[in-house]
């Protein structure tokens, strides 16, 4: 072996020798850190509310049986049953799905097949912009623009002054932006080369757009779609301002299905309602009312925790790697 052979392949000598970089050995630990940090952060949020939940659930007035089976909460008089804060919270998100997917969805392919770069950098700049914007601009928004013009429309006899529907309406508003972000952004890390070939098999470009490049970035436009699903099941301000702070308690088989349990015309009280407008109060330490908003706060992190975990199955199951 000669000298100029030993020197390439002695990793300990000559000039490929690994040379100390403190620079970014420092930047290595300070990420380190942080990942350290944000799991610590999170693991004492789940300590605290599973802490202040057991002395809830360590009432003898609380029966565990009953926070997940039954359908009346008035914890004053000892209801503790969960079912109507989860099925306001569910109702507002599934309202503001509906709104949010078609119109997120749509933004997102124009900006990505449609619009120039021109339009595309001024366009989507502008639509991020709301998400800037407090959520209690938008909940003021529902009570004094969504509520009249719903109430013009079904008349007032029909529309509570507070409603799921313009809560839900509203909240789906708030989300467009990070569904259209996310979705664009999986849309434009389609290959071109896939849009080339269909456009040379005679695609029109509504064809590519619809049957080659949402296919193709599927996994991700559900990432977005989950997250953006999660953030609605958040959300405080709108639904305590426009959704009511009363909870809409019903008793199966008695009370309207469509009529009264699933109306979007009267309101409801989401999860996050109520543990704003119970915190605002005057609480004392260790009673019904404080320890049940940690309860309820463990409950909705398990739901977002449980659709996070469903957009990554989702994502590992129909993600695409294109080379």
């Amino acid at each position: 072996m000669t000298a100029e052979t030993q020197m390439k392949t002695d990793p300990g000598g000559g000039p490929f020798r690994k040379r100390p970089r403190p620079g970014e050995l420092a930047i290595r630990g300070f990420l380190f850190f942080c990942g350290v940090l944000s799991i610590a952060t999170t693991i004492g949020i789940v300590y605290e509310l599973g802490k202040e939940s057991f002395l809830f659930f360590g009432d003898e007035e609380v029966s565990f049986v009953e926070f997940f089976t039954s359908t009346v909460w008035q914890p004053q008089v000892g209801g503790f049953g969960i079912w109507p804060l989860i099925l306001g919270t569910l109702y507002i998100s599934f309202i503001a799905m509906i709104v949010a997917i078609p119109i997120g969805l749509a933004a997102a392919i124009y900006l990505s097949e449609y619009a120039s770069n021109r339009v595309r950098g001024f366009f989507k700049p502008v639509l991020e912009i709301l998400v800037g914007i407090p959520t209690v601009v938008y909940g003021f928004f529902a009570l004094t623009f969504m509520t009249p013009v719903l109430r013009s429309i079904f008349g007032t006899s029909v529309v509570d002054f507070f409603n799921v529907l313009s809560a839900g309406i509203v909240v789906g508003i708030l989300i467009v932006p990070l569904i259209s972000s996310l979705a664009e952004d999986a849309l434009r890390a389609v290959p071109d080369s896939l849009r080339q070939a269909a456009y040379a098999l005679g695609a029109s470009k509504l064809e590519v757009s619809m049957r080659v490049v949402v296919p193709a970035a599927l996994s991700g436009i559900a990432a977005g779609i989950v997250v953006a699903m999660s953030r609605a099941v958040g959300e405080t301000m709108v639904v305590t301002l426009a959704a009511g702070a009363s909870p809409r308690n019903f008793t199966l088989g008695q009370d309207p299905f469509f009529g009264y349990i699933l109306n979007p015309f009267e309101g409801a009280q989401a999860m996050t309602g109520y543990v704003a407008i119970t915190a605002n109060g005057d609480l004392s330490y260790n009673t019904i009312d404080y320890n049940s908003i940690f309860a309820i706060g463990l409950t909705l992190f398990f739901m977002t925790l449980g659709l996070n975990s469903l957009s990554r199955r989702f994502v590992k199951r129909f993600q695409q790697v294109y080379e």
